[in-house]
Formats: C-alpha cells, structure tokens, sequence
C-alpha cells in the first residue's frame, strides 16, 4: 500500500509540504542500505532543515536590495595588491558587527569598493544577521517621498534597525539641505547600536563637504568614525577599458587619496 496520497496533505497541515522533494529518493535510498526507520527520519530531518535555511537565506538576500549579488570568493585581491586582505578577512568574520561600529570603503570610482560592501554583507547574511544595501541618494530621496506620504517613522525605523546598512557612494552628490539632517538622524540613531558601511570615493576628511551645514556634518562624521575600521583601496579601475572606449560614460573622475588612514587602522 502506497501511504503518499495520505501522508501529502499531513506534510502539509504540518508546513513540512518541502518534505515531498526529496521523499522519494531518501525512501529508495534507505531501502538500498538497509537503513533503520531512525537513520532515515534524520535524513528527511536533515534535508527539511537545509531546504528551510536556503529559503531564509535567499529571502534575506532579496531583503538586503544588494545592486548584484557579489561575494568574497569572487572579489579579486590581486588587482589591488596593497589592500589589506587581512582585514577585509576579518571582517567578513562580522567581529564589527558585534563591536557596532562602522566600516569605511574609501578608493577611486571602479576599484571594486560596491563589490566589496556587498561582499561584507553576503556574508553577514551568511552569518545570520539582517542587511539594507542602498546609496546615500537613494536612501535620502525614499526618505523624503515617505514624509510625503507619513511613512517616514515608518522607513527610518527599517533603516535604521537592520543590523548592517550599507550605505553606497556617499559624497558622490553634495547633500541638499534637509538632506544632511536626515543623514544626520539616521547615523545618530544607529550610533554605537548598529553597524554601518560606508563606501566613497572621497577622502574621509573631505566628506564635511557634502554637508550644507558643516557643523551638523562634523557631528555625523565623528559619530560614524568612532572605532570605525578602514579599508582603501588603490589602482585602476575595473571597468577602465569601457570608459577608455567611450569617454562619455567616464563620469567619475575624482579619486580617493591616501591620507592618513591606511587599510588595518582604525579610524
């Protein structure tokens, strides 16, 4: 007697429904060895529970909003042989996540800084914590539309509870008026709570310029440098044979300098 038709619709009651992709092949598969009824409930077991974490791990990817799905194992260290890859390593072990303190990303425009945020990320999701991948503009701009329509508590609130905001292409654009008071909020907010990243292709002593109010701007930026760690990176940039075919699409031309933070020093 085939027990399937009876046992589809109690997997299902009970919300085990994934059970069914694999049941067939673990019943075969524990004929053949001879198994005990326990050794195969471990293995269905085991399959459910690995199914579930996948389907939680691609969920809290799509949460995340990253631009492209970019990981660590595909970031290329050898295109920035002065990178501090002992750092960058640890990290991805999400130690700051813990200290809740911030991480900067500082290079020129194509040198891999966006790639390397959301690599950090992915692999704080890996780890099993909450992530929001955004651009300074683009985080400022939602803002706005949600006073607009009095979602604001409401979307600060998802922005500044995530346990990593990744805040891309910070200084890109000079903040408007207003603008750097929602910054400002937002930062102040996850301010020794929560961790931040913070890619740019400014040097960090530059970035009070972006603020219209650049005492506000120096009370943001000392919050966010707070035991903040440092990542610089050098070179030419990735994508430096497009632009030198076409020109137009070159539009970033301002480059980080060295400063006086290096890759492994804490800002």
């Amino acid at each position: 007697m085939n027990p399937m038709p009876d046992l589809t619709p109690m997997l299902k009651q009970l919300r085990l429904s994934g059970i069914m992709d694999s049941i067939e092949s673990r019943n075969r598969q524990a004929i053949e060895n001879k198994m005990s009824y326990m050794d195969f409930l471990a293995i269905i077991v085991t399959d459910e529970i690995a199914r579930r974490n996948q389907k939680k791990l691609a969920s809290a990817l799509r949460r995340a909003n990253f631009r492209n799905q970019k990981t660590l194992e595909e970031f290329d260290f050898s295109y920035n042989p002065n990178i501090n890859r002992a750092l960058v390593m640890d990290l991805a072990s999400c130690r700051f996540i813990t200290e809740k303190v911030c991480v900067f990303i500082i290079g020129p425009c194509g040198t891999g800084k966006s790639h390397l945020a959301q690599a950090l990320g992915h692999s704080a999701i890996r780890n099993g914590y909450s992530v929001l991948f955004t651009s300074a503009s683009k985080m400022l701009a939602q803002l706005n539309a949600a006073r607009a329509i009095n979602g604001y508590d409401r979307h600060f609130a998802k922005i500044t509870g995530v346990d990593l905001l990744i805040i891309d292409d910070f200084g890109l654009k000079p903040l408007k008026p207003a603008q750097d008071e929602d910054f400002h909020d937002v930062i102040s907010e996850r301010y020794e709570r929560k961790s931040t990243i913070v890619t740019s292709n400014l040097d960090i002593p530059e970035w009070t310029d972006a603020f219209p109010n650049r005492i506000l701007g120096e009370a943001t930026i000392d919050r966010l440098r707070h035991g903040a760690y440092t990542v610089v990176l050098e070179g030419k940039s990735f994508r430096a044979q497009r632009t030198i075919s076409d020109p137009s699409k070159n539009a970033c031309q301002k480059t980080a300098k060295n400063g006086s933070l290096k890759g492994g020093e804490k800002a």
